[in-house]
């Protein structure tokens, strides 16, 4: 059962980068949504996936933090 839920969260984390990559693509569709979100599905699959997102979102963060000072 465990692997069945693994198994989804991959197939539904790579279709997500992937409407997340053709969205940077087009200009009227936001992919970012869809590219983060899958990002921390296979995230939740694959530490240096998660370990790649989790330095992504401090970096941002940061940035996010500097702007406001």
């Amino acid at each position: 059962m465990k692997t069945i839920i693994k198994l989804i969260k991959v197939i539904v984390g790579v279709v997500l980068v992937i409407i997340g990559f053709l969205g940077g693509l087009i200009p009227i569709f936001q992919g970012w949504i869809f590219g983060i979100s899958g990002l921390l599905l296979l995230g939740s699959v694959f530490p240096p996936v998660k370990r790649w997102t989790h330095n992504i979102i401090e970096k941002a963060k940061n940035k996010i933090k500097s702007k406001e000072s």
